[in-house]
């Protein structure tokens, strides 16, 4: 097709030849060959109203969400189109932006009109537009009065969109036209998004994309994860085979639970030991942390950036010194080996962690390694502590996913694939884990503190 077909048109010509055709919207006006997968979605959405696709990571879900909203809004008079995602930041930075990139690219892009929050046709933005709303489980009711006859909800990583939004959009489904399209990785067997494919399938036309099948996935690290997890473990059915997680919820950490640990004030008894953590940093973008916790109350973070091994240690023994700790647990993994060589130099009693290591003997069968142990510790700790009110620590917290492997053990999401998802090392958190390494006997206990009120962790 060519550019002036469609810019002298009045749009009739589109949306007389594409109203039932997405796929070959996509390939004229867009001008992208769909993956098949990608096909296969855009021929579902002609035929039934609720589409539901389940994936692994990294197939071009974004890219067919923006490829779904500019078809419908070029082919459909006054459309309503709503779409939002887990998120505001992947709504706003992945979702919504890449609808600005295919605009761009499209033959009929300069009809349209994109911003920050809205998507319109150029002198009918109050009628004929989509609109990216965050969505609030206190303000549920942005969701509601969806009712023209075009109407089209799209559901960005679906499966983390609490259940109320999803209840609020079904309003919006009594209007005859009207379609709904929820994309996402299944990160939890509960919930909406798995109702789709299970007790409410029967309304729902369901799909299962495995990553391996898209042509734009990497392939060499996609086999890396199936090396390092195992091919039926939870992370590979959910971040390859689009297949939901044995584990009720692949976080591994709730947003509840943390929210909770930072309004609270924990009561500390006589004889607990004081611990503390030292991550070291690896890498120019992650910083070194030192974590220092007297039982269930946690001081606030200390944090560098930019300093060499012989530096970091001298502010740990500072640090020792200070807060008189009972155990001190550093990571030694790669240049951390120097912080606790120079500490030991120094005549300091630390305790070198390798997180990639075995478990403690009673837990072989339990955990995959130290880390998933020390984590799971500190999961167990978090219900009833008291955090700091402290965004990096609160993020941390609740950025790893888990699984388990073919052998039932607990595995925690590698640092370096929580970088591929576009999150931060968990730097925070380590240090705060590092605190779980091992149960540490207080140096001191008076005589009237009973034993079960010591927590030797």
């Amino acid at each position: 097709m060519k550019r002036n077909e469609v810019v002298e048109g009045d749009g009739f010509f589109i949306a007389k030849t594409y109203y039932n055709d997405p796929a070959g919207y996509v390939r004229d006006v867009l001008q992208v060959d769909p993956d098949s997968w990608q096909q296969d979605v855009l021929e579902s959405i002609v035929d039934y109203d609720r589409v539901a696709v389940a994936s692994g990571h990294g197939i071009g879900k974004t890219a067919l969400t923006s490829f779904l909203i500019h078809w419908f809004i070029s082919t459909r008079p006054n459309p309503q189109i709503v779409v939002t995602a887990n998120t505001q930041n992947q709504l706003s930075t992945k979702t919504w932006r890449e609808l600005s990139k295919w605009n761009q690219k499209a033959l009929n892009g300069e009809w349209f009109k994109w911003t920050a929050t809205r998507f319109s046709l150029i002198g009918a933005e109050e009628t004929w537009s989509a609109h990216a709303i965050p969505w609030s489980e206190n303000n549920s009711e942005a969701f509601a009065g969806t009712h023209e006859e075009n109407v089209l909800i799209v559901f960005d990583e679906a499966s983390a969109i609490p259940d109320v939004i999803w209840e609020v959009c079904e309003g919006a489904m009594t209007t005859e036209g009207a379609k709904w399209v929820c994309f996402g990785n299944p990160t939890r067997n509960t919930g909406k998004f798995h109702g789709c494919f299970n007790r409410q399938k029967h309304r729902w036309h369901t799909m299962q994309i495995d990553s391996r099948s898209a042509k734009m996935t990497d392939k060499d690290q996609i086999q890396e994860w199936i090396d390092d997890y195992g091919e039926d473990s939870d992370f590979i059915r959910v971040r390859v085979r689009g297949v939901f997680p044995r584990a009720g919820d692949t976080q591994f950490i709730s947003a509840s639970s943390v929210e909770e640990a930072v309004r609270n004030e924990a009561y500390v008894p006589q004889g607990t030991p004081k611990l503390m953590g030292v991550d070291v940093a690896r890498f120019g973008a992650d910083q070194s942390v030192i974590a220092m916790r007297h039982g269930r109350k946690l001081e606030p973070l200390l944090k560098y950036r930019e300093l060499d091994t012989m530096q970091l240690a001298s502010i740990v023994a500072d640090k020792i010194n200070e807060f008189r700790p009972d155990a001190v647990f550093v990571d030694g993994v790669g240049v951390g080996s120097g912080v606790v060589d120079r500490l030991r130099q120094l005549g300091y009693e630390v305790v070198d962690v390798i997180a990639g290591k075995s478990p403690d003997e009673g837990n072989k069968d339990k955990y995959t390694n130290k880390r998933a142990e020390m984590w799971d510790r500190m999961k167990f700790w978090l219900d009833g502590a008291d955090i700091p009110d402290d965004q990096e620590l609160v993020a941390d917290l609740m950025s790893p996913e888990y699984g388990f492997n073919a052998r039932m053990r607990l595995q925690l999401e590698k640092k370096e694939d929580m970088k591929k998802r576009g999150l931060a090392s968990p730097d925070c958190a380590d240090a705060v884990a590092l605190t779980f390494s091992y149960p540490v006997a207080p140096k001191q206990v008076e005589r009237f503190v009973e034993p079960e009120a010591v927590n030797y962790y």
